[in-house]
């Protein structure tokens, strides 16, 4: 571990906890710690099952810095395999479609949609190698809803540790009901905790989103914290940005997060998936997709283009907020913040888990 890293544990007393150090925030040293202990032994977002209905259907993908392709195989399961070949480390497939199996952009190896090496041209000669020894390496896969998540090391939490009990919570609204409707896209000048962070309290939310604060019941805003998710709830108050469910439904907005970069944002009508994925110690990117029930009818379009709209209005708030704390982090004058103690309790849960992960070995 960086010597820079070296930090206590975040008191578990909220209101006697200090804030990670602001090097945590520019070290490039901590990220690449992260790489390993923070992103490679969790679930990550990966894609969606949309992506790979049909037999032969693939994309590819990075997760804590693996490239993998996810397909789905003649005999219907859905993989994640290498997207490196064992020759010499070139690129199984690229981007995504469909295919009946995968050639090496390099030399021409190729190999079945379940990671069997099927020829290896010109290797004649070769000893004390069976191609059979010699599969793409696969990932661990798990379906959530349309989602799909893989976690790249083998020692993590499980699955169902992981989800814990938000599948049971959000029976109501049942998530594989739900289409992919948009997708987009931000780079931000930050470090992908300032984001995640500014995510997980709405402390800021009078003094950053004006408009959302009209929506929301800020008085009645309030997060809970479990083993490796937080959720922050609000009532929807006017239901006019943002649209209420019918009288007798819940119409209450829940931002859901999964540890350590995955933003889950459900209203009466839809949820968004948000995908923090840092690109450098200062540099971060946001993956925004929008799901929505028959989102192909008409009536429901408007509903998504609105919906991105005013989405994108929040975004830009944020990272301004984000980039702009981002050079604070950088001034000699800042070292550690506190906690507001009726506020920030989920911004408290994510720097225990943080340190914790940098520190030790996360478990169940």
């Amino acid at each position: 571990m960086p010597e820079t890293a070296k930090h206590p544990l975040v008191d578990e007393r909220l209101a006697r906890a200090s804030t990670i150090p602001s090097s945590w925030y520019t070290d490039p040293a901590i990220l690449e710690a992260e790489v390993e202990r923070v992103f490679g032994r969790t679930w990550q977002l990966v894609g969606t099952v949309e992506q790979v209905a049909e037999p032969g259907m693939y994309f590819t993908t990075m997760a804590a810095g693996e490239p993998i392709v996810v397909v789905k195989g003649g005999d219907g399961e859905i993989r994640a395999l290498s997207n490196v070949c064992r020759h010499r480390a070139g690129p199984v497939a690229s981007g995504c479609g469909t295919r009946k199996s995968f050639q090496c952009g390099y030399h021409g190896w190729s190999y079945a949609l379940d990671g069997r090496i099927l020829a290896m041209p010109e290797f004649e000669g070769v000893e004390d190698f069976r191609k059979e020894d010699h599969p793409l390496p696969r990932f661990v896969l798990r379906q959530w809803g349309p989602m799909l998540f893989v976690r790249v090391a083998s020692e993590g939490p499980g699955f169902d540790s992981f989800v814990g009990e938000l599948a049971a919570r959000l029976a109501s609204r049942p998530l594989d009901t739900y289409r992919s409707a948009a997708r987009k896209e931000w780079v931000i000048q930050c470090n992908w905790k300032v984001y995640v962070d500014n995510y997980l309290e709405g402390y800021h939310i009078p003094i950053v989103h004006p408009s959302l604060f009209k929506e929301l019941d800020y008085a009645n805003y309030r997060t809970e914290t479990a083993r490796w998710y937080s959720i922050q709830h609000s009532p929807i108050k006017r239901g006019e940005r943002l649209r209420k469910a019918p009288p007798g439904e819940n119409s209450e907005a829940e931002f859901f997060w999964l540890y350590p970069n995955l933003m889950l944002n459900v209203y009466p009508d839809n949820f968004s998936t948000n995908l923090i994925v840092p690109l450098g110690s200062d540099r971060t990117l946001t993956q925004f997709e929008w799901f929505f029930r028959e989102p192909a009818r008409e009536s429901v379009r408007k509903m998504v283009d609105d919906t991105v709209v005013y989405s994108d209005e929040i975004q830009l708030e944020d990272i301004a907020i984000c980039e702009a704390v981002q050079k604070g982090l950088m001034s000699k004058t800042y070292s550690t913040g506190r906690y507001s103690v009726k506020r920030e309790n989920g911004v408290h849960h994510f720097h225990r888990l943080l340190t914790e992960a940098l520190e030790g070995s996360p478990s169940d």
